[in-house]
């Protein structure tokens, strides 16, 4: 299984923890969310990871290398130069993945209790596949009846994002997006015409009326972001229990 962590960004809600170190680093449970990521990815079978870098990224490649990869093939792609986003990230991972099998994504910061391994294998036949739940939040993939992408909302603001001009998100399936996800090789064809930069998201829904994007529900979801300072111990708390 070949995996992808997105470990680039620069944590500005972690500050002052961010201004000595990248938020891959950054500690819970005595040890670093890289660690917890890789280790879950790890145990569901992945035998490559690639870790995009930018903020301090030799601290990122100076851990890796002091714990030997972890045993495994991981691999670095190096933003350094220029933050790239979710979307551009991908894009510039390209020739570090395999050209058939798809690709488990997953963002350093989150913690849950997704079993990877069945998330991954039950589907591997479509182009992409975003883990989601019914959490409450302000914004909201929509998808239809049969689990298909079909576009994007904001409840606060009423902010529509949809290949489908005549859309509406009262009529679709709304669940939030884990920060988790399925993308087949396949769909790398489509990044040639977006930029250099771009988030994952507005590009899975500027294709998503031409491509196979479903959504998958984890009704017992357990996810924990640690974004902020206040969610380090709430995050501690949370490894615990998944002990």
């Amino acid at each position: 299984m070949q995996t992808m962590i997105f470990a680039a960004g620069l944590g500005t809600r972690l500050k002052p923890l961010t201004d000595m170190m990248p938020k891959a680093l950054v500690r819970v449970g005595g040890k670093p969310l890289l660690e917890h990521v890789i280790t879950k990815l790890k145990d569901a079978g992945a035998d490559r990871i690639v870790v995009n870098v930018h903020h301090f990224a030799y601290q990122i490649i100076d851990y890796l290398k002091d714990h030997d990869n972890f045993g495994l093939d991981i691999r670095i792609s190096d933003e350094s130069d220029m933050l790239l986003d979710t979307g551009g990230g991908i894009k510039n991972a390209a020739s570090l993945f395999d050209d058939g099998a798809p690709i488990l994504i997953h963002n350093v910061d989150i913690l849950s209790n997704v079993n990877i391994r069945e998330f991954y294998d039950s589907n591997i036949d479509n182009d992409a596949t975003l883990l989601v739940s019914d959490r409450k939040t302000k914004r909201y993939l929509l998808f239809d009846d049969n689990m298909r992408l079909v576009g994007w909302t904001n409840i606060e603001t009423g902010e529509v994002k949809s290949p489908y001009p005549d859309i509406k998100p009262s009529a679709c399936r709304m669940y939030a997006f884990s920060g988790i996800h399925i993308f087949s090789p396949r769909l790398f064809p489509y990044m040639h015409e977006f930029p250099e930069k771009f988030g994952i998201m507005d590009f899975y829904l500027r294709i998503c009326d031409k491509v196979n994007i479903r959504g998958y529900v984890k009704d017992d979801l357990h996810l924990m972001d640690v974004g902020k300072l206040d969610t380090l111990s709430i995050a501690e708390e949370f490894i615990n229990k998944q002990i």
